[in-house]
């Protein structure tokens, strides 16, 4: 069985449904940021948590119905660790919808920088605290990391990342970074791994544009990293990673295969 990415070919009536989606998408946008911010500015930004955790999800519903998406979330672990760093596979821009969806407990999410262009995501991330950084400049993305470790940590706060950085990378499962498995040794939080199951399957695009099918996130148990140590981090990571390819149902023999034609 091949694991190769390949475009995600979409019918006129799926471009039309995914258009549809993305206009709900930012009147649910237009509709909610007034209320946000006055929620935000009443409570002090106290309520930032909540917003994440019950609006978000109430947002991207209708989204997902419009789309033709049937979104579920698998428990693993109950209760949800938190504080914690939650990790996911990216490799869609649907990502963008399952992570709002997941209403993850006094969660906050590392984005890209440039999802900042846009004024409602601009003006609702630095609200609601989440962390923009360039991830194509690594020592400014590190140290925006480095930065928000403090932060986290005195408001016990969990962090949701995506190892391999960016969607598009060589590929089901890219190569991880380091940074949020340092972010998570530094903070002294447990490794949180979501697997998205269906985003890449219906979503190869850059804007959105979705095929009508089902996507399960599901939420695995923590791991612990008390044990580890600069030295051994290389070895956890490389474990977690693994689980990762396991999930998405890729052999080693073809893991190995893809190394070989990248180098």
């Amino acid at each position: 069985m091949s694991h190769k990415a390949v475009p995600v070919s979409l019918t006129a009536a799926e471009y039309i449904r995914s258009i549809l989606g993305i206009i709900v998408f930012f009147l649910m946008l237009l509709l909610f940021t007034p209320f946000i911010f006055l929620l935000l500015i009443i409570s002090l930004g106290r309520l930032s948590s909540f917003v994440v955790e019950s609006i978000a999800p109430l947002i991207v519903k209708p989204v997902f119905w419009t789309a033709g998406i049937r979104f579920r979330i698998e428990k693993r672990t109950d209760p949800i660790p938190c504080p914690a760093v939650f990790i996911i596979n990216h490799s869609s821009s649907l990502d963008i919808l399952t992570i709002l969806a997941l209403g993850l407990p006094r969660v906050r999410f590392v984005a890209k920088w440039q999802l900042q262009y846009n004024p409602i995501f601009f003006l609702l991330g630095h609200l609601t605290g989440q962390v923009f950084i360039r991830r194509e400049k690594s020592e400014k993305a590190v140290a925006t990391l480095k930065k928000n470790v403090s932060r986290l940590k005195r408001k016990n706060l969990s962090v949701m990342l995506a190892p391999e950085g960016s969607r598009k990378h060589p590929g089901i499962i890219g190569p991880f970074k380091k940074g949020p498995f340092r972010m998570a040794m530094d903070l002294g939080y447990p490794i949180v791994p979501v697997y998205f199951d269906g985003n890449r399957e219906l979503s190869s695009g850059g804007f959105l544009f979705t095929k009508s099918g089902s996507v399960t996130a599901t939420i695995h148990p923590p791991v612990s990293t008390d044990d580890w140590t600069l030295e051994n981090i290389d070895q956890h990571i490389a474990d977690i990673r693994q689980r990762y390819l396991e999930w998405a149902g890729i052999s080693s023999e073809e893991e190995n295969l893809q190394m070989s034609t990248q180098t």
